[in-house]
Formats: structure tokens, sequence, C-alpha cells
């Protein structure tokens, strides 16, 4: 097997990585950056030169990703993912609750989410776990293990109780054992496992709320000023945007408040209002050549780490972009899931730049030794 060295790729690589993906990217912060400010011009906080500055942390979190040899970062990602769960665990002990939630620590007036960085440790551990295996399909005990890597920390995250950011896991999972190879009876039994303990889960595992929201996706009209208020009104404004929208920061829901978390999970919803059905069809375009371009890295990746690698990032960010959007339309239930460089927040910010600034790496180090 070919050897693998940390060196890094000489200055005329940078001209090979995939432009592309870093076009996309900055289009969609800036959209984003657009969104935020006209989301939150009626709260107290007018929240653009907060995520301003996240997006400028994050293009900096960018290039020092794409700078370091994915290599080692694999090699320390069992130490990173101890660190991870050590968060986790110390969050559920000394976090600050939002949203019902202890989910965060808070560090002189500056918050941070540890279940962001647990994903991308998790997703480096798994990575170099399936790359060191020299079996095309994976076998029951191999699949045993990855599970067990993704599911401790879903698991503590579940606990905290945040259902969405446990919900994230589930792709990151799905995305690299598939791709390492997993035989189609397995994939039924897994499904009939998953629906054991989803009734589990139902039963014993949700709080009172979180049921609610689901029998409120079910039926919203059962309770249309409570639960069931969020996804009413990001329908309402959907809808009334149109084909071109009403104009920038002319929406009536946002502007006069009717739309709950719009400068978060239902930015999309805002977005949609001003700038109607081809602005959003804009942001999709977007966020499909982000993830074509993200595909072609993984097919072009040198060795089977890097396809690991980038598949896994990737399936975390695919199914953010596919459940927030079909949240504000109310096809999914509503859950604390943000969309990729348009929501605020620094946590999630920073974890979006830091995943593309790795698949980044791994395009740029795609002829090294070769």
């Amino acid at each position: 097997m070919q050897a693998i060295t940390d060196e890094r790729p000489p200055l005329r690589h940078l001209s090979s990585i995939h432009g592309g993906l870093v076009l996309a990217v900055l289009a969609l912060a800036a959209i984003g950056l657009a969104t935020v400010h006209s989301a939150s011009a009626e709260m107290v906080t007018d929240y653009l030169p907060r995520q301003a500055l996240w997006v400028g942390m994050g293009l900096v979190v960018m290039l020092v990703a794409m700078s370091f040899d994915y290599h080692v970062l694999l090699d320390f990602s069992i130490v990173l993912y101890g660190a991870g769960l050590v968060m986790l665990v110390l969050v559920l002990a000394k976090g600050v609750a939002h949203g019902g939630a202890a989910n965060w620590f808070s560090i002189a007036g500056w918050q941070f989410q540890p279940s962001e960085f647990a994903k991308l440790a998790t997703a480096l551990f798994l990575a170099r776990y399936l790359s060191g295996l020299n079996s095309r399909i994976l076998d029951l005990r191999q699949i045993a293990a990855g599970l067990a890597i993704v599911g401790t920390p879903m698991v503590l995250v579940g606990i905290e109780p945040d259902m969405g950011g446990a919900l994230m896991f589930t792709p990151l999972a799905i995305g690299m054992l598939l791709v390492a190879g997993v035989r189609v009876r397995w994939l039924v039994a897994a499904l009939l496992i998953g629906m054991v303990l989803g009734a589990a889960l139902w039963s014993y595992g949700m709080k009172g709320y979180q049921r609610q929201r689901v029998l409120t996706f079910l039926s919203p009209t059962t309770d249309p000023l409570g639960a069931g208020y969020q996804v009413r009104q990001s329908k309402i404004a959907v809808g009334s945007g149109e084909l071109t929208g009403k104009g920038y920061m002319q929406g009536t829901q946002s502007q006069l408040r009717f739309l709950p978390a719009r400068h978060t999970d239902f930015i999309l919803s805002v977005l949609a209002e001003e700038w109607g059905f081809l602005g959003v069809l804009t942001v999709l375009g977007l966020y499909a050549a982000y993830v074509s371009s993200a595909a072609r890295i993984a097919m072009r990746a040198r060795d089977r780490a890097g396809l690991m690698l980038v598949v896994g990032l990737l399936s975390m960010q695919v199914f953010h972009i596919l459940y927030n959007s079909s949240m504000v339309v109310g096809f999914v239930p509503i859950t604390g899931i943000p969309i990729p460089f348009i929501s605020y927040g620094g946590s999630f910010m920073m974890v979006n730049f830091c995943a593309t600034g790795l698949m980044l790496g791994v395009d740029m180090r795609r002829y090294v030794n070769r």
C-alpha cells in the first residue's frame, strides 16, 4: 500500500482545488448576511454584525482546515473524538439551557455548542476506522463498531435533550457505511431495528413537547396557536412570496414579527417571502453546486480515507439542507435544524466552514506522492 506522508501540497496545487465549492460558499454566506439583517431588523438586536463576525472567522477556519494534511487529523482523530465525548458529558452538568436543552457552554459571554464539534470529531474518527478496514463489504462486527462510534455521541446529545442535534449523526453513519460497503440484508435489518427503536423513543425518550411537535406535523390545525403556529406562519410566508417576492425587507411575516425563529431555523421562509420562488430556486441552485462540487472531490480523492471523510461531511450538510427546506413548508416535523451558511449561529457556521475546508484539503492533496 502506498505510503502516506504529511507533506503539504505545493502552492501550484492551490489552482487545482474545486473553485465551484468556494464560490458557492461565498455566495450563500453573502445571501445569509443580507437575510439575517432583514430577519432581525425589527428585533431588539440586529444580528448582522455578529453574523458578519462568524462568517469572517469561518473563512479563517476554512483556510486553516484546508492547510492541514487530513491524514494528520485522522491520526489524532481518537483524541479529538474523546475530547468531544468529554465535552458532551460536561455540558450535561455545566451547560446553559436553550429551548429546553442544556447544550451550550458559556465562556466570557461567548457561547459554544459542543455537539457541533462532536460531529466533526466523529466524522474524522469514523473515516479513520472505515478506511483502515481491508474488506469491500463490511461484516456485522465492523458495522456494529461503526454504529457504536456514531451512536455514543448521538445518545449523549439526545440526553440533553436535543433530538434535532442527535438526528444529525444519522446521515453521517448512513453515508459512510453505505460507501464502505453494506449488504442489503443488513440494511433491511437496520430498518426494522430503527422502527423498534423509534417506537421506544416515542414512548420513553421524547419529552411531551417533542411528541406534540410530531402530532402537530401530522395535523397542524389541531394546535394553530401553539405547536402548530410556527409551521403555519412559515407556510404563509413562503406562499405569499409567490414568484418574485415582496422585496427586500418588505416581508410582512418577518417584519411584523409573526414568524418565530426567523433569523435561525426559519430564515429560508424570510428569503422566500422577500424574493419568492426565484430567490429560493437560486439558493437551492447554489446548494446543488456545493453538493455536486463536494461529490466530485469525493470521487477523485486520492485514497479511501479522503473519500470517507468527504462523504461523511457532505452527508451531514445535505441532510441539513434537505431537512430545513422541508421543515419550512411543513413536510417534516419542526426541529432545531438550521440551514448551512445562511442561518444565524456561531458554532454551526464554524462547523460548516471547517467541513468545507477539510473537503478542500482532501482535494488539494490528491496529487501528493503521485
